[in-house]
């Protein structure tokens, strides 16, 4: 995404929409930021952005379609880039970390229990939860 993205968007082209979208954009697929995570990021850069402008800033990203807000069970918010695709989670209860996926079945199995309940499926969030065999215990 660039300025003119932002420009596309209706969204006037400030340094902290820069700066948050840059974030976003050099996190891997395995990161899904917080609102505070994008904030202490931005000042571990030497940016002198509030909290209340972070926030600000993610939701009329996603009001314009260029971040999607995902809500684990934790009740944060975390946010990622809308890539246009589809694709689904796997959360950690111990650590908290997201990993997507995308199972050619399950996205099959959707749509047609859509169909058999007599729904035009538009979208779907599958949300697992469960424990990494790897997992250390939250710090």
């Amino acid at each position: 995404m660039s300025s003119k993205d932002l420009k596309k968007a209706g969204l006037k082209v400030t340094v902290p929409r820069l700066k948050i979208l840059e974030i976003l954009e050099n996190g891997g697929e395995e990161d899904h930021f917080s609102a505070e995570e994008v904030y202490h990021l931005l000042r571990e850069q030497g940016e002198d952005v509030g909290l209340a402008t972070v926030y600000r800033v993610l939701t009329q990203f996603e009001q314009a379609g260029i971040v999607r807000r995902l809500n684990f069970d934790n009740n944060t918010s975390r946010f990622e880039l809308d890539r246009g695709d589809n694709h689904d989670h796997i959360v950690c209860l111990k650590t908290g970390h997201i990993k997507e996926f995308v199972d050619p079945v399950i996205e099959e199995r959707i749509r047609q229990i859509a169909q058999e309940k007599g729904f035009d499926l538009e979208s779907h969030n599958l949300v697992i939860y469960g424990t990494y065999k790897n997992a250390k215990e939250k710090t």
